[in-house]
């Protein structure tokens, strides 16, 4: 392996806690650049995940002292840590880019919780490295502190993601548009792995690393396929199955992702780098919020098309290690595309028909889909229209119409209410599927704002306010019933920045 720089960095000798493992730093040094973050002028803590720590089985004295702090700032080195910075490649916007790479991040070492399940820390805006494209490889605040709140609401959502576990303040300058606070986020994810992680080796025709790459993923993410004679078909299916999974998961609360590139999805099949993101308000299908998202491409309506795009161009990648013969291997891949959409229908239909407190009939999806071509057309909330079916009691039609006013309503409601009727499960059952099915609290977007605004100006108390509410994302908390309301024409926004 290449030896490491350090770059200034103070490496701890002598530590009491359990030093940090490296598995991916196993793989040959071709799958990344061993590189130390750069330290930072004065580190401060902005938030320590307490929770997120525990369920890791960190050693709290060490990780949320000071010793932890400068760690996790880029300023010493953990003992036994070996940061390195991943390899990949990655279409962008459909763009194809054969290096990327971790331009900003670090990926420390990993742990292994009292389950056996292993995660990665790596941190994001700790420095450059040999991938970072002349940039100065750091964050501002902005970008770090909606990445931890949408990551922690979307765990809470129910939704497979990386994880927040600190946010550093560096006491730096980063020079974007003006000069802005820096910041640090410390992430965890079962790995960082990407579809242009393996797009990275297949662009050149390294098929051995394929493999390696392959048998890496197997034995961190799908062990029981290890051993099996077919394992990299399997994977390749169970790849898929997570994306279908995952993307119905996102359609069904209103979540924009805004940039699916290749190198932004991960085979883990959890949601991965939050940039331009954000939470539909009134529901539109061409619903975007990126801001270099010209075209639409990265739209609400559009996120499974996308997805089964990049897991085409990962069946490619899959090629030479399927089968030996040219014409299977392509025949076993376009079998597993051929999957996702059968799997991401039946994911994302019986949760709409959830959404509405009803099983999955062609009827009831019928149904579920007026529903939503109301709320366009009469310019309604997503979320909270879908949490005010929970409330209603369907045989209260009169009642049920001074909630959902306007054309085309009162029909639909009294279609619900009948299709209520043929539903076994009692109304009790029923509003608790809504209840469960529809969160009461999102990150709004005009909130988000609001947060990085205050954060700027060193108030963290909105942050640290929006933290606890979207721990409990599906009560109703009515303390805070103010964060449930959308934005005013005032404060809606309309785009957001990746902030690179």
């Amino acid at each position: 392996m290449a030896q490491i720089s350090n770059h200034c960095c103070v490496v701890l000798m002598d530590i009491p806690t359990a030093p940090l493992g490296q598995s991916f730093a196993t793989l040959p040094d071709r799958f990344f650049a061993p590189v130390a973050p750069s330290p930072v002028t004065a580190p401060a803590w902005m938030s320590f995940n307490q929770q997120l720590a525990a369920e890791l089985g960190l050693d709290l004295d060490y990780w949320q002292g000071e010793e932890g702090l400068h760690v996790l700032a880029g300023n010493k080195i953990a003992p036994q840590s070996q940061p390195v910075a991943m390899a990949y490649a990655g279409h962008q916007f459909g763009n194809w880019v054969p290096q990327l790479g971790d331009g900003r991040a670090h990926i420390l070492g990993d742990v292994t919780n009292a389950s056996g399940q292993v995660f990665d820390l790596q941190l994001k805006g700790s420095g450059p490295t040999p991938f970072s494209r002349n940039g100065d490889g750091r964050a501002a605040i902005g970008p770090v502190l909606r990445e931890y709140v949408m990551s922690e609401a979307m765990h809470h959502l129910g939704v497979p993601t990386t994880r927040a576990l600190a946010a550093i303040s560096t006491g730096e300058r980063v020079q974007r548009e003006t000069g802005l606070p820096g910041a640090i986020i410390t992430r965890i994810a079962t790995s960082f792995v990407r579809v242009g992680t393996f797009q990275y080796f297949m662009a050149r025709g390294e098929h051995e690393a394929l493999a390696q790459l392959a048998d890496f993923v197997i034995q961190r993410h799908y062990p029981a396929l290890e051993g099996d004679a077919h394992k990299y078909p399997k994977l390749l299916e169970a790849i898929i199955a997570r994306q279908a999974e995952l993307i119905a998961k996102w359609q069904l609360i209103g979540f924009i992702h805004g940039v699916m590139n290749t190198d932004n999805m991960a085979v883990s099949g959890e949601t991965i780098d939050y940039g331009p993101c954000a939470f539909m308000d009134h529901y539109h299908p061409e619903t975007v919020f990126s801001s270099i998202d010209e075209f639409g491409r990265y739209a609400y309506h559009n996120q499974p098309r996308i997805a089964r795009w990049n897991l085409g161009v990962l069946a490619q990648c899959f090629l030479p290690i399927l089968h030996e013969n040219e014409d299977a291997a392509v025949q076993l891949a376009q079998d597993a595309i051929n999957e996702f959409a059968p799997l991401y229908d039946q994911a994302f239909q019986t949760g709409l028909c959830r959404k509405i407190g009803l099983r999955f009939t062609e009827d009831n999806m019928a149904l579920a889909v007026a529903f939503l071509d109301l709320l366009q057309k009469h310019n309604q909330d997503f979320t909270n229209s879908f949490r005010a079916l929970a409330t209603l009691d369907p045989a209260e039609i009169e009642v049920n119409s001074n909630r959902f006013e306007g054309e085309g309503w009162r029909d639909w409601l009294g279609k619900w209410a009948a299709a209520h009727d043929n539903e076994d499960a009692s109304l009790a059952a029923r509003q608790d599927m809504m209840r469960t099915s529809n969160p009461r609290f999102i990150p709004r977007n005009h909130l988000m704002e609001r947060m990085i605004e205050e954060a700027k100006g060193g108030d963290l108390s909105l942050f640290n306010t929006l933290n606890q509410v979207y721990q409990r994302p599906y009560d109703d908390q009515p303390e805070f019933d103010d964060f449930t309301a959308p934005p005013t024409n005032e404060e809606r926004v309309l785009r957001t920045f990746c902030g690179t």
